[in-house]
């Protein structure tokens, strides 16, 4: 497959991405934890808001109180039927200003249940500084990222944890935003994309399938595309020399369309943000908060 990751009409990375792969990797379980935690479900539920249509609408509330159609497209990968069933009905239980409100303090709740004295602490205020350095300067790409762009458009808390969050939160949905937009280049729709990341065996298909609301028939469908392309093969579906080329080049975009976002730190301050935020994100692990197990059904 031919590279088309650094043609010559595009300028090189202010940044080498691998740098910007490892700051933002080493720190999204500070993030990533919100959509498995019980203060985050019990919070939503709490407004009115069961199953998957909590998480559906916390992720989407910066962008107001929409129906299904800019969901579908701004998370890409989940089956239309599953946003369908979550949006707009949710706006019918209570407000976006009020679920933005409950997610933060969700986010709080956890990561104070994690990490104890350290939200305190100088590493915590020294991180927050330099995530939030990175997030305010990626405002300045945000054309083409809409999703980034509604969460960089909120306010920001006082407490240091809370802009770690915040921060890591916005940068998450810039280096989304740039995924779809690679996936889109590629040719991929938002299951077939799943159907590749499952035949590289990094995610099981079931938890995929199962969490993003796509039925057996689908999925299946999307297996035999895919064959019919020559991207997997076998009857267990893997990824055929093709398919793994595919998914390099689709890797690589992403990391340099996230680069902008942490031209401001350097690879020093990258560095440091990451050394910074390393046990952090070990101690958000250890305390269970990544648990795949306290994922909400999609039946919900």
């Amino acid at each position: 497959m031919t590279d088309v990751a650094t043609p010559d009409w595009q300028l090189p990375a202010a940044l080498e991405p691998a740098v910007v792969r490892h700051a933002w990797r080493v720190t999204e379980p500070l993030h990533g934890m919100i959509y498995f935690v019980p203060e985050a479900h019990e919070r939503y539920a709490a407004l009115g808001l069961m199953g998957r249509a909590g998480y559906f609408a916390s992720r989407a509330a910066a962008l107001g109180p929409v129906g299904p159609a800019p969901v579908v497209a701004t998370f890409f990968n989940f089956s239309p039927d599953l946003v369908t069933r979550a949006l707009p009905a949710a706006w019918e239980r209570t407000t976006p200003a009020a679920v933005l409100a409950a997610r933060l303090e969700a986010a709080g709740a956890a990561l104070t249940r994690a990490l104890g004295d350290t939200i305190r602490g100088p590493e915590m205020i020294e991180a927050a500084e330099l995530a939030r350095r990175a997030a305010e300067s990626s405002t300045a790409h945000s054309e083409g990222r809409p999703l980034f762009a509604a969460h960089a458009a909120l306010p920001w808390p006082e407490q240091p944890h809370l802009i770690l969050w915040q921060a890591q939160t916005v940068l998450r949905e810039f280096r989304g935003d740039g995924h779809v937009a690679a996936l889109v280049l590629a040719g991929l729709s938002g299951l077939e994309a799943l159907v590749l990341h499952a035949a590289s065996g990094e995610v099981p298909v079931s938890f995929l399938r199962r969490s993003r609301g796509w039925s057996e028939e689908q999925w299946a469908d999307a297996v035999e595309r895919l064959r019919g392309r020559g991207l997997i093969e076998g009857d267990e579906p893997v990824l055929s020399d093709s398919g793994r080329a595919q998914r390099e080049w689709i890797e690589a975009a992403t990391d340099r369309l996230a680069t902008p976002a942490y031209t401001v730190l350097g690879a020093d301050g990258c560095a440091r943000l990451a050394a910074l935020t390393r046990p952090m994100s070990r101690a958000v692990v250890a305390a269970g908060l990544l648990n795949v197990d306290n994922a909400v059904s999609t039946s919900g």
